[in-house]
């Protein structure tokens, strides 16, 4: 049977459309796919996408991708692909792959600053940056050496990468853009439940009688998961209620009970009015499930006066203040918002959730920064807080559709209150961006699980609040692993010498290595190199200079300072071209690797294709730039700028913190002066013990670049051909992770287990994963924790982070009550409402919102190469209501300029989209850099999170 190309290609993703869904396959049609498939190889992988963790069949031939399709095998996504998972294949072949390093250089081959790129040599490439870090280091110690993480790296190159930055440079300013999505959840976590990661699974979507999204365009952003949202709620129309809380109308509000549209930042409010109705209906209607309360829950304040994670008065780049208003580098406009961060006056809106703190309208709060900070409080005092949340004065700030009465916006609040109160409903609370990108992300996180911990409705089948992630291992490589700033793997901290020294131990470093010092965030780095305190920076898997608010600061830095910028990616983004050397990175099917998803679910995948060029992956970039420090080099007393307590100084000085000199403990080890960072951290006697096997089941017919070098001859950085390490570093790098977890609630199964299912979710005990954390039946941790404490219950909140509060009351704690240990128990939080530190006023009368759409991943970097893709959507729109288009002059499909303080875009009008604000705001994704909307956003974060708010800024509209 003859079959053309497309033939073949129609029959066989009808076969496999009718596979996935269940539908008999035509005889015909099979045989028809079968023949045309009889040469290809499949295997199963993960999609390279958002944090679903949807499994991918793939099918190579002649060393390169030719398909994709769902893995009807994967328990995620049960054979389906979104319209960008079926092309993940395709980002890999864009016609602008980055084929081989290239430097900025002058006529004459030196680098120069200002020079234009021209290709060099791997070993040129590192020659340079051995040089700028050394150079680095010298200057401005270690925290002169940064790096731009991501919750894209595989778990194996995330953890290279921490290893050399903590151990070998002794630099804790690595930090992921995972920062930008799930940073708040994070802390949320840590600050409940005293431990990071959700404690249910999306088997929740067909157990629960009620799905909640807030702030989530679930439809788009997650859509295999809103496609089992969708069954389940096919499945029982009457019973089964979806609720959307949005500051906009978009695809998710089409499968809707009820939809919500509230004014940004009013998510605060909203929880707490659920919160009141569940307080202070309770002696009449026995709400609360006080036994489970009573026995797994404290009551717990905080700081309010804590500012909005900006810039701070005395800050390097704002120094000189000017009489016009200007500062430094920042304009009089972009210091009306910035001047917030140190001062903030009271609002109308504001004074009756901030009245139970001592403040009324008018009042000036001097912030400062309050960290974590929190304490024990009682529930009388928890009640008094929630007083004022009352159904009127939360309809007054939260009311986001001006066209919508306010009974009917207080019905829809009311009917949502009485779905999470119902004796015997379930409900799931989803969300990703929209609590996450927040100012005070920390707080409305929090907020969603008083909720569901006061009904007994948290860590069951079919209930709890469910934080999404965006990045395909946000949870595996940033969290689990620890590429964050002030993280170490499992849950370890480098602010804790209890944990540095468990890592220095699992590392075999002296002990003293690790720097105690983990506060240069993303947002930090960024800033420290417009502050001309940082020197080095290299980006990883990632786009900071495109997917950073106020980016035009941060181009200037990069380009205008006395620094050097590296960008190791497949394509030449924004990023890239912002650098000084540009290296070329493996993408993901070409390298060994490993996720971990939203719902603690780990999966690994093989490398199936050469890489493009002479890319290499970032695993391999980071272990030979090990090869080329020594002890000598890194281990010596090393200087920090950072003076706790104090203004850093911008320059070294003899006053200045120290990490102590360990060259003589690393002796008395074993190692000498000339040991490289690659001999200890990557090449060591425990590494070289994970042979290569070219008979293991694994390994056997599949390449492995890093280790065995492949058919492409690249040479590598020391000038010679590529023949590989000669042992498997990727799985010594993955057990070796996978240890300072097991054991301790985190546990994995081993790599090669990994190798032959679909992804398992950790814990992992006894080969079984577990389902629902903190549940004594499903939990093997809290049945211990419950065993071990003597006790009956249904659950133990095992996490160990932040169990031991002061007491006090609203206003603060009282340090002569001592504290109280809490352990086995979770926190329920005051947090007020607060108003952004950007709102809308005459001159900029809108509210900005960014984010993505279905069919682009993150900066377009990838889909915007994929054909189909960039046809269904070749550029970001602002979509805005037609009477706002007709309000500001602009018409639907013609251009109109964005403007915030900071700076402005033009982007088409669109007014009759998939996205349809209510007058008063507008949205525009972020994926194009062609309509550069993150110069336009707000670098304001949440100060406890660190997590920027894109979900809130000022602007006016104006045609072009």
């Amino acid at each position: 049977m003859a079959l053309s190309r497309r033939d073949f290609l129609k029959s066989s993703a009808a076969a496999s459309a009718a596979a996935a869904v269940g539908m008999s396959i035509p005889s015909e049609m099979q045989a028809a796919s079968t023949q045309a498939q009889a040469d290809w190889r499949w295997d199963k992988a993960a999609c390279r996408f958002c944090g679903t963790g949807c499994g991918i069949m793939m099918a190579t031939k002649n060393g390169r991708i030719v398909a994709v399709k769902g893995d009807p095998a994967a328990p995620v996504n049960r054979g389906l692909n979104c319209i960008k998972g079926y092309f993940n294949a395709k980002i890999m072949y864009g016609a602008d792959r980055l084929k081989t390093p290239l430097l900025r250089v002058n006529s004459k081959g030196e680098f120069d600053k200002h020079g234009k790129f021209a290709p060099v040599s791997w070993e040129r490439a590192f020659d340079e940056m051995e040089d700028h870090i050394k150079k680095a280091l010298k200057e401005s110690g270690p925290e002169g050496v940064g790096v731009f993480a991501s919750g894209q790296y595989t778990v194996m190159e995330g953890y290279a990468a921490q290893k050399m930055m903590k151990a070998g440079f002794r630099s804790n300013a690595i930090d992921p853009n995972a920062r930008h999505c799930m940073a708040s959840a994070v802390v949320g976590f840590y600050q409940t439940f005293g431990i990071d990661e959700p404690s249910g699974c999306y088997d929740d979507i067909e157990l629960t009688d009620t799905i909640v999204s807030w702030g989530s365009n679930m439809a788009e952003m997650h859509p295999i998961l809103w496609s089992r949202v969708t069954d389940r709620k096919l499945t029982d129309p009457d019973r089964v209620k979806v609720i959307n809380i949005s500051t906009y109308r978009h695809r998710t509000s089409d499968l809707a009970d009820e939809e919500l549209i509230f004014t940004p930042n009013s998510d605060l409010a909203m929880w707490n009015y659920i919160a009141r109705e569940i307080v202070y209906r309770d002696e009449k209607e026995k709400i609360i499930d006080w036994d489970f309360v009573n026995k797994n829950m404290v009551f717990c304040a905080s700081p309010v006066n804590m500012g909005y994670g900006m810039r701070r008065e005395g800050e390097k780049s704002l120094t000189p203040k000017r009489p016009d208003g200007s500062a430094g580098k920042y304009t009089a406009k972009e210091m009306e918002t910035i001047n917030q961060e140190m001062v903030h006056e009271v609002s109308e809106n504001e004074a009756p959730a901030l009245e139970p703190y001592g403040y009324k309208a008018g009042d000036k709060m001097v912030n400062k920064p309050a960290g974590l900070k929190h304490w024990h409080i009682s529930f009388e005092e928890y009640k008094k807080f929630l007083e004022p949340y009352t159904l009127d004065y939360v309809c007054s700030v939260a009311k986001g559709n001006p066209d919508e009465s306010d009974e009917e916006f207080k019905r829809k609040l009311q009917l949502v209150a009485n779905l999470y109160i119902e004796k015997g409903r379930k409900v799931v609370s989803f969300w990703t961006m929209g609590m996450n990108q927040h100012t005070r992300g920390t707080w409305v996180n929090t907020l969603s699980y008083n909720v569901h911990f006061m009904l007994n409705k948290q860590a069951k089948p079919g209930s709890g609040a469910f934080s999404l992630t965006g990045q395909p291992s946000a949870c595996g490589t940033a969290r689990e692993v620890g590429t964050f700033a002030h993280r170490l793997p499992a849950d370890l901290m480098v602010k804790s010498a209890k944990h540095r020294k468990i890592v220095e131990k699992g590392w075999n470093i002296p002990e003293g290595t690790l720097n105690p010092k983990g506060h240069q965030h993303i947002m930090r780095i960024h800033r420290d190199l417009e502050d001309g305190t940082m020197k080095f920076a290299w980006v990883n898997v990632c786009n900071p200079y495109q997917d950073s608010a106020s980016a035009k600061h941060w181009i200037k830095a990069a380009r205008n300072m006395d620094n050097f910028i590296v960008t190791s990616d497949g394509y030449p983004g924004i990023s890239a071209k912002v650098s000084d050397l540009i290296l070329p990175s493996a993408m993901i099917y070409e390298k060994w690797g490993a996720y971990g998803n939203a719902e603690r679910r780990t999966q690994h995948w093989r490398q199936q294709v050469l890489p493009v060029g002479d890319a290499m992956s970032d695993t391999w970039q980071w272990v030979e730039l090990s090869k080329r420090f020594t002890v000598k080099d890194l281990w010596g007393e090393q200087i920090l700028l950072s003076n706790k307590g104090k203004k850093d100084t911008g320059k070294l000085t003899p006053k200045s913190p120290k990490l102590p000199n360990v060259i003589d403990k690393a002796i008395a080890m074993g190692y000498d002066e000339n040991t490289t960072m690659y001999e200890i951290l990557f090449a060591n006697e425990k590494a070289r013990s994970y042979k290569i096997d070219m008979n293991d089941p694994i390994q056997k017919g599949y390449d492995n670049s890093e280790c065995m070098g492949d058919s492409r001859n690249v040479i590598g950085s020391d000038g010679k051909v590529w023949e590989g390490y000669g042992f498997f570093i990727q799985k010594y790098l993955f057990e070796e992770y996978a240890s300072f977890g097991r054991g301790h609630g985190h546990d994995l199964a081993p790599f090669d287990v990994y190798h032959k299912v679909r992804g398992l979710k950790w814990p992992v005990v006894d080969g079984k994963e577990t389902q629902w954390r903190f549940n004594v039946k499903y939990d093997p941790y809290a049945a211990k924790a419950v065993k071990k404490a003597g006790t009956n219950n249904t659950h133990a909140f095992y996490g160990p982070l932040a169990k031991n509060l002061l007491q006090g009351d609203l206003l603060g704690p009282d340090k002569t009550k001592g504290k109280k240990a809490l352990k086995n128990k979770a926190k329920i939080f005051a947090r007020p409402y607060m108003d952004p530190p950007e709102m809308p006023n005459e001159e900029y009368p809108t509210w900005l919102c960014t984010g993505r759409v279905l069919e682009h991943w993150h900066s377009g970097t990838m889909t915007m190469r994929v054909p189909e893709l960039y046809r269904a959507v070749p550029e970001a729109l602002c979509y805005m209501h037609p009477e706002d288009a007709k309000k500001y002059g602009v018409k639907q499909g013609q251009l109109a300029w964005v403007e915030s303080r900071r700076g402005k875009v033009k982007a088409r009008v669109e007014t009759r989209g998939r996205n349809r604000p209510s007058k008063g705001l507008v949205f525009v994704p972020w994926f194009d850099e062609k309509v550069f909307i993150n110069k336009v956003c707000l670098d304001a974060t949440c100060p406890q999170s660190k997590q920027t708010d894109y979900k809130k800024c000022a602007v006016k509209i104006y045609a072009v």
